[in-house]
């Protein structure tokens, strides 16, 4: 209640959520939340169902008759608030207004004269959560406009009044962090001298109390805002009491739980981006959390801050749920060339603790079949290190060439997931491969050779696109470099180097147009027919130049079977159309392949078709129908591709 000073006391709404002011008058409290910024208490009788509620309050203008039971639709007009509300304000208005809650069913005056009161209630309220505590509310009930529609007009004519702004702010229990982290003393972004603004205040609250988290202070609490109003000065003061705790720095981990048969403390340390003896920072906490969710080794994580007792150090205990640790996957695919193909795999994610994945994968194509065992340490000595190694054979029946490999292979990567998309990818490893491949070699009828083929491979990727599987805006930009040797009655060296590039410009929200560009080369100085027939380049297919089978484009044997060559250029361009769930794309493209280590623009084919897509939890499904424009002998008219994702 107000003192003879007119000055009236101030408390912290329950549960912290917004500012509250206790005038005079018995004002409903003024929330905010994060959903609903503002939360108007209107609980009690219905209106609707409150045989006895008043008509219509002394002194309100209204141009119905008080006994007119007829029921009218309406319609909700502010006027005098032009000035000072925002979006923000009729958003809040609208998302809380009983008016406009019920303005789809028609009402009677006396429901529309007990709803207008609740709602000048809460643009009273809205406009004191910005600092108006003088308003003025007119109500009225006017007639319909004369050649409008037939809806009555439930005005309020508003004044609000002066903003009341803020005369002193008090921040006990600040100087103690502050002494420790000078910064800390300036994150409180609201001044005297700054309206009494409740948004901004609790705006202020939550940065204090995160820069607190982020700067050594893992057990602050910043209290609820209290503010206390004089209503003669029309100003206001403003008390939060700070309660930092004690600073530390980040101790060890400790685990409960099933967490124990899947990571060690060691492991997770090195998972995390800081060190025993850092500054505690909640965001690296949460960095943490995200991350063990990252390895797909459990179904739910919790990491809690606990002091070490030690006064100086606050470790983290964290306790998980195991995921189901086994994985069976298949894919099937179709492509013109290629013919259909069947995937299959079997993983366990943590047969080697911790993060040690054994996968065992096949495939049966028509053109092709492949086994395989491949063992991944993710985490491997660092955050978002991947150790692979895998070996394999794969029998291979495809016009350009047949090949039996064997091959082993290791590589240490960075690469992006679902999870975490990365800007920076790379790879560097190693291959063996030998392989029998029957082929036509220059002017030697088809042939076996045996290649003994020894490989560094290495790649880099900048990914500024903004999702793995289904892009819409950015571009990726990336190289793969490959020296190599080769012995087959004799010993030649060659390095195989490929630029690839894509660009993603959004329409509209459902239009994309989408583009890439692929070039490639072998240096070396050697005939394209030396170098193993797999190890060349080939261009056709549905990741490829769609409308030509898988690797018919480019040179040609007497047969009329693809060669292959040292140098490629692809292009494409689509546009991405989305309706709901589904998708059409209109798409051209061009590629060659030549036996020289440079592609020859006068020789590029064409494609152009167009694709549906379905776009699953999973990530898009697409058929792509292409035909080519300028084709080759033997190449068929029509080219169809069934794949998961993208083309590109």
């Amino acid at each position: 209640m107000s003192d003879e000073n007119g000055i009236a006391s101030a408390e912290a709404l329950p549960d912290g959520d917004a500012l509250t002011e206790e005038a005079a008058t018995a004002d409903a409290p003024v929330s905010i939340d994060g959903e609903n910024p503002l939360v108007a208490d209107v609980s009690g009788t219905d209106p609707d169902d409150d045989p006895d509620a008043d008509e219509a309050d002394a002194g309100e203008e209204n141009h119905q008759r008080a006994d007119d039971d007829s029921l009218r639709r309406y319609e909700v007009v502010i006027n005098g608030l032009d000035d000072i509300a925002n979006g923000q304000f009729y958003e809040r208005f609208n998302g809380l207004s009983v008016l406009k809650a019920e303005d789809d069913d028609p009402a009677n005056l006396a429901q529309i004269n007990r709803r207008m009161q609740l709602d000048s209630d809460l643009i009273d309220r809205i406009l004191r959560a910005k600092g108006y505590y003088n308003a003025f509310i007119r109500r009225a009930v006017l007639p319909p406009e004369q050649g409008g529609k037939d809806k009555l007009r439930v005005t309020f004519t508003v004044r609000p009044g002066a903003q009341y702004t803020l005369s002193h702010i008090s921040l006990p229990g600040l100087s103690h962090a502050s002494a420790k982290v000078p910064e800390l003393g300036t994150v409180f972004s609201v001044k005297v001298g700054d309206p009494i603004d409740a948004d901004a205040i609790k705006a202020g609250q939550g940065q204090l109390s995160t820069a607190l988290k982020e700067n050594g202070y893992p057990f602050s609490r910043v209290d609820e805002p209290e503010v206390t109003i004089d209503h003669d000065t029309q100003k206001g003061d403003l008390e939060m009491v700070v309660r930092a705790g004690g600073y530390r720095l980040f101790g060890g981990i400790e685990l409960e739980g099933e967490v124990e048969n899947i990571f060690t403390p060691r492991h997770l340390m090195r998972i995390a981006r800081f060190d025993t003896g850092d500054v505690y920072q909640a965001s690296d906490v949460e960095d943490l959390r995200q991350a063990i969710v990252a390895t797909g080794l459990v179904s739910s994580v919790s990491v809690e801050t606990k002091d070490a007792g030690d006064g100086t150090h606050a470790n983290l205990l964290v306790s998980a749920a195991a995921a189901p640790m086994r994985t069976i996957a298949g894919e099937i695919g179709y492509g013109s060339g290629e013919g259909y193909r069947i995937e299959g795999s079997w993983q366990h994610r943590n047969f080697f603790p911790p993060e040690g994945a054994i996968t065992v994968q096949g495939l049966i194509g028509t053109r092709e079949q492949a086994a395989g065992v491949a063992f991944r340490r993710n985490n491997f000595r660092k955050r978002d290190i991947i150790l692979t190694t895998s070996v394999s054979f794969r029998n291979r029946d495809y016009d350009a060439y047949r090949a039996r490999t064997i091959g082993f292979s290791a590589a240490v990567e960075r690469q992006s997931n679902l999870i975490y998309q990365k800007k920076w990818s790379w790879s560097v490893g190693t291959e063996l491969l030998g392989s029998r491949e029957r082929n036509f070699y220059g002017d030697i009828d088809r042939s076996n050779r045996n290649y003994l083929i020894g490989a560094l491979p290495m790649s880099i990727l900048y990914d500024a696109s903004d999702d793995l599987l289904d892009p819409t805006h950015g571009f990726r930009l990336g190289a793969r470099i490959s020296p190599e040797v080769s012995w087959q009655k004799g010993t030649f060296t060659y390095v195989r180097s490929q630029i690839d590039g894509s660009v993603y410009v959004p329409m509209s929200e459902k239009i994309v147009i989408a583009s890439r560009a692929r070039a490639g080369s072998i240096i070396g100085g050697i005939d394209s027919d030396r170098i193993a027939p797999s190890r060349r380049f080939y261009a056709g297919g549905g990741a490829s130049v769609r409308g030509y089978g898988y690797q018919a484009i480019g040179p040609r044997d007497p047969y009329n079977d693809p060669v292959g060559g040292k140098s490629l250029m692809e292009f494409s361009l689509e546009a991405r159309i989305r309706m709901g769930v589904f998708g059409v794309v209109p798409f051209i493209d061009a590629g060659n392949i030549s036996t020289g280590f440079l592609p020859k623009f006068s020789e590029v084919r064409y494609g152009a078709g167009i694709g549906m897509r379905y776009y699953s939890p999973f990530g898009p499904i697409r058929i792509d129908v292409g035909t080519p424009l300028n084709r080759q002998k033997g190449d068929s008219r029509i080219a169809v591709y069934v794949s998961l994702g993208q083309s590109f």
